[in-house]
């Protein structure tokens, strides 16, 4: 497998770092950008890969490509506008491992002869579909990697659950990537639960003080779960503490019950929690205990996305302790999210214990139930972020 494809078919959602001064809906971005600089920040900073800009419209040319192929050994993608096989033998010429087809531009036969003339010269190409058609059209080409991206390159408009719903559409057996969009931990998520192997990040790096720390932080997990939110004063003080997901239980018996699903912004993902049985909800995610156990809820619940699961989540009995709870967590396969008896005091050391995918914590983060202690969400973010 060449080396663009294998870095992205890793386990865990991968980062395609892209390096562009500017962009024609955005403008100038970041100027005076330092391809070979940024490229070997990036690759430090867990990009999967690289993508260069080598278009003049976003303030690029193929001389970026070479710098950045002499600062890194990171795989590079070439990004712009090819319709010739002379294009792709510069690009490879210039050090990339993958370049760009983009399905608006390319009538299939043209596609179809330059997919193959990659394979003559050893790349990948990342092929790319911005709607229903042209995700179709990839397939009937049998494209091994395709983009999806979020924004329509006539209007350049940004339709995230667009691009979700066609990732999700994707098949498993091709490598897809969700490109545009992406500023956030909990928006990257997102592309991850509907089944995207990466994201291609550009914008939300370039327009960052520090862009590999922005990577960084793009990348990091476990993410961070508030739950048992029935206050919007305190969703927002969690988002502002730095939640990546927002829980509201709709459990009669509960104590935090939450009827409805407060005011998320577009930046986290809401999560709704039921027991026995789930009901419609304008939330992101599903956390559903399909029995009650011994009290309002059992120890392990789905992760369910649009009906599918894809993760689980490992609790605590209700009302009761079990010392081993983490190193059975630890053991767990798949994409979990640690919750029981979770707080600022012990969050550090359960991460370091199970590395889970995500964190919950809701009854310790409380004054009073279903009322935040602001202060004490703050702590558990931070701590689970540090």
């Amino acid at each position: 497998m060449p080396r663009f494809a294998d870095a992205l078919s890793k386990p865990g959602l991968g980062a395609i770092a892209e390096v562009k001064r500017r962009s024609p809906s955005a403008g100038d971005l970041r100027p005076d950008a330092d391809p070979a600089r940024l490229a070997a920040q990036f690759a430090s900073a867990g990009a999967a890969a690289v993508s260069v800009l080598v278009d003049e419209r976003f303030g690029g040319t193929i001389d970026d490509l070479r710098a950045a192929r002499a600062a890194t050994d990171a795989p590079l993608l070439g990004k712009g506008f090819f319709s010739t096989e002379e294009h792709l033998r510069e690009l490879k010429e210039a050090g990339a491992d993958a370049v760009l087809l983009l399905l608006r531009d390319l009538d299939d036969a043209t596609c179809a002869r330059l997919l193959a003339y990659t394979h003559e010269l050893g790349l990948d190409a990342l092929v790319e579909a911005h709607d229903a058609d042209e995700l179709q059209r990839a397939m009937a080409l049998d494209a091994p990697i395709v983009g999806i991206n979020a924004r329509d390159l006539e209007t350049f408009a940004i339709d995230r659950r667009t691009q979700l719903q066609l990732v999700a559409r994707a098949p498993k057996d091709r490598i897809v990537i969700a490109e545009s969009g992406v500023h956030t931990r909990a928006q990257g998520a997102a592309a991850e639960l509907a089944g995207a192997d990466a994201i291609l990040v550009g914008s939300a790096l370039m327009r960052a003080s520090d862009p590999a720390a922005k990577l960084r932080d793009l990348l990091r997990r476990p993410l961070v779960k508030v739950c048992g939110l029935t206050r919007q004063e305190d969703v927002d003080a969690a988002v502002e503490a730095g939640a990546d997901l927002l829980g509201f239980i709709h459990v009669e018996a509960s104590p935090r019950r939450s009827d409805t699903v407060l005011d998320v912004p577009e930046t986290q993902l809401a999560v709704s929690v039921f027991v026995e049985e789930t009901r419609e909800t304008p939330a992101d995610l599903i956390q559903f205990y399909p029995d009650r156990g011994a009290g309002v809820r059992g120890r392990e619940a789905l992760l369910l996305r649009d009906g599918v699961r894809v993760g689980t989540l490992l609790d605590q009995p209700w009302d009761e302790h079990d010392a081993l709870h983490w190193s059975r967590a630890a053991e767990a396969k798949g994409r979990i999210m640690l919750a029981g008896g979770l707080g600022p005091e012990n969050v550090r050391d359960a991460i370091a214990a199970v590395r889970p995918w995500a964190v919950d914590a809701s009854s310790s983060l409380e004054s009073e139930p279903g009322v935040k202690d602001h202060a004490r969400v703050r702590a558990y973010v931070e701590a689970a972020h540090a």
